[in-house]
């Protein structure tokens, strides 16, 4: 099975990203903070991650390159999701895989997460 770990404190989208992939057949894991990614990572083990920018303690940007930094989870796709202007930016100075801007489209979200599932 599929799984996908998404990083955001905004519980609205939580709910409905959730929905929409456990519908979709994927496991999903949700986390309001990001300081403790590798430990999340550790435990779940997911196929993508979601991370939003905005979020307490050290941020996306940081959480992401924590991650990418670390040998035995570098590789896991993160697709980054904010309301910034300057997304492109973002995603690249965290070294994210990708990036969706909020408001998002579910379609689009759903067809980068299916793409990197398949790598």
């Amino acid at each position: 099975m599929n799984k996908i770990l998404i990083f955001d404190d905004d519980t609205s989208i939580l709910e409905v990203i959730s929905i929409i992939f456990e519908e979709n057949g994927y496991k999903v894991e949700i986390s309001e903070t990001s300081h403790d990614i590798i430990q999340k990572v550790e435990a779940f083990r997911p196929d993508v991650i979601l991370m939003d920018n905005w979020i307490p303690n050290i941020g996306g940007v940081e959480a992401t390159k924590l991650l990418k930094s670390h040998a035995e989870f570098k590789d896991i796709p993160v697709i980054y999701v904010t309301a910034n202007s300057d997304i492109k930016t973002l995603a690249d100075s965290a070294q994210a895989d990708d990036f969706v801007a909020k408001p998002f489209n579910l379609e689009d979200l759903e067809e980068k997460v299916a793409f990197y599932m398949k790598k």
